[in-house]
């Protein structure tokens, strides 16, 4: 089969090559999936690029994220599921082989319903940012009636992070970089934008909560923003973070974090209890299949430009996922 890989970490333009590989065999209770699009995401290009210490068992086809449809099934699994259409998450978590190729091998309960509306290049972009934006909002418990602080609002978690913000009854504001990413989060229904290249965050959080400041902050550059989450959560507030790219080492406030009683939880897509995840993968479906939970694709590129794909999430600016497309015209 036709894969993305490479033998060794470093840039994606010197590392990334594009051949044949040898195709996987679905194992009991796996599901052998033909891949349409895979979706890069930032844990992806840190692992290439050795940002992420890993142990790494070459050859590496990246990216865990993906759509298709079911070809083949393992022993124990239906075989009434040949033939679904799907996107699935966590591919390559126990091996190498991701789905920057034509097929992979997942477990069954992985590979999610893909609803007819949706394309696969959208399904490929669902994973990792679903799972992420829905474990940083709803793992504290009920959002409704609360505020919302979603650093990065525009992002591919940030965005999903709106949505369900806001299905669940609270009110959203939404730090951005430009008025094209303050359009998009309002679309995903931010109530308030900040763009907090032109604006003081925290005096605009303080004029639009009227001084009382937000219940929850969703992160996404922890040490970046710790004084600003510090001066704009209300005493006992929650900051859930997912990233902290430009500081990886964060000198934390302790007394005056302490002092307002403030929960910090790491957030890493997929560490929960099996029957956690379980559930908030049905949660996500039941929200996919009617149609309030939408991801938005920003690239699409063919499987030759793979390494540009890398690249293009690693210079930022655009506004969805990155997806690389196995097939051209993938629908």
């Amino acid at each position: 089969m036709r894969a993305a890989y490479y033998n060794r970490l470093g840039p994606a333009a010197e590392v990334i090559e594009v051949g044949e590989l040898a195709a996987p065999r679905p194992a009991p209770g796996e599901v052998l999936v033909q891949i349409r699009a895979s979706g890069v995401n930032p844990h992806d290009v840190k692992k290439r690029s050795g940002w992420i210490a890993h142990e790494a068992d070459f050859p590496v086809i990246p990216h865990g994220d993906g759509a298709g449809a079911i070809v083949e099934v393992g022993d124990g699994v239906p075989a009434a599921r040949i033939g679904e259409r799907v996107w699935m998450c966590r591919a390559g978590r126990l091996s190498s082989s991701g789905t920057a190729a034509e097929r992979v091998a997942v477990a069954a309960e992985l590979a999610r319903p893909l609803p007819a509306a949706m394309s696969f290049a959208e399904g490929a972009c669902i994973a990792v940012p679903a799972v992420t934006a829905h474990t940083a909002l709803l793992r504290d418990g009920p959002v409704a009636g609360k505020t919302v602080l979603v650093a990065g609002g525009a992002g591919a978690v940030g965005h999903l992070a709106i949505q369900l913000a806001k299905q669940e009854g609270a009110k959203v504001i939404a730090t951005v970089s430009s008025e094209a990413k303050a359009r998009h989060a309002r679309a995903g229904g931010a109530d308030e934008s900040i763009d907090y290249r032109r604006e003081d965050v925290v005096e605009r959080v303080r004029a639009i909560t009227e001084g009382a400041g937000v219940d929850r902050i969703i992160e996404v550059d922890f040490g970046t923003n710790i004084a600003i989450d510090h001066a704009v959560l209300k005493p006992a507030g929650i900051i859930a973070s997912y990233s902290s790219t430009r500081v990886p080492e964060p000198v934390l406030p302790y007394y005056p974090l302490a002092f307002k009683g403030v929960t910090v939880h790491f957030v890493q897509a997929f560490i929960m209890a099996p029957e956690a995840l379980a559930a908030m993968l049905d949660d996500i479906d039941s929200r996919l299949a009617a149609g309030t939970l939408a991801p938005t694709v920003a690239r699409r590129f063919p499987l030759a430009e793979t390494a540009l794909a890398h690249e293009t999430l690693e210079a930022g600016g655009h506004i969805g996922g990155i997806v690389v497309e196995i097939e051209d015209g993938a629908h």
